[in-house]
């Protein structure tokens, strides 16, 4: 069994809280335009860390994470792409491996726009944990925590930061 800590879009932001909430996780995962090298060298400081780079990511990043990360956790195979879309509206540049080769988890960011989602045709969780940090539209920046256990997905936490305020 693990416990994962799961955020996109912080865009260089670090707030004390991701320590708060993420202290009792195994992993760290980030969907996504993580901004910063630094950001992302301070949580794998704090954590064992996977991230994919999201269109926002430099050179460095790009380096550093995939564009596409899959692997597996406990029994369950995961897929993380930044820009991935959601059940019924997949992004062309994921849609093919999706429906011929579906994991139990696909992990997206981008959107700013917080989804957990059961794909019934494909028989796959879909999670995109909302945007972390200060930079976008979204009201609210959001985490997810939940735990795999075996190929099952539990205890799935949101978990709000709030309102975002302006820099």
């Amino acid at each position: 069994m693990k416990r994962i800590g799961l955020l996109s879009d912080t865009h260089s932001y670090w707030d004390e809280r991701y320590e708060k909430y993420f202290a009792d996780v195994d992993e760290i995962w980030h969907a996504g335009d993580i901004g910063s090298t630094e950001l992302a060298e301070r949580f794998q400081a704090f954590k064992p860390f996977r991230a994919v780079c999201g269109n926002c990511d430099g050179g460095d990043l790009r380096r550093m994470f995939p564009d596409l990360l899959r692997f597996k956790c406990e029994d369950a195979d995961i897929m993380i792409k930044h820009i991935g879309g959601y059940p019924g509206n997949y992004d062309r540049s994921i849609v093919g491996r999706m429906y011929t080769s579906p994991p139990d988890l696909f992990i997206s960011g981008h959107s700013h726009i917080l989804k957990i989602l059961y794909d019934k045709t494909l028989r796959c969780l879909h999670i995109n944990p909302g945007a972390a940090g200060l930079q976008g539209w979204q009201k609210v920046r959001t985490l997810v925590r939940f735990t795999v256990d075996g190929k099952e997905f539990k205890d799935v936490e949101v978990i709000e930061l709030g309102e975002k305020k302006k820099r």
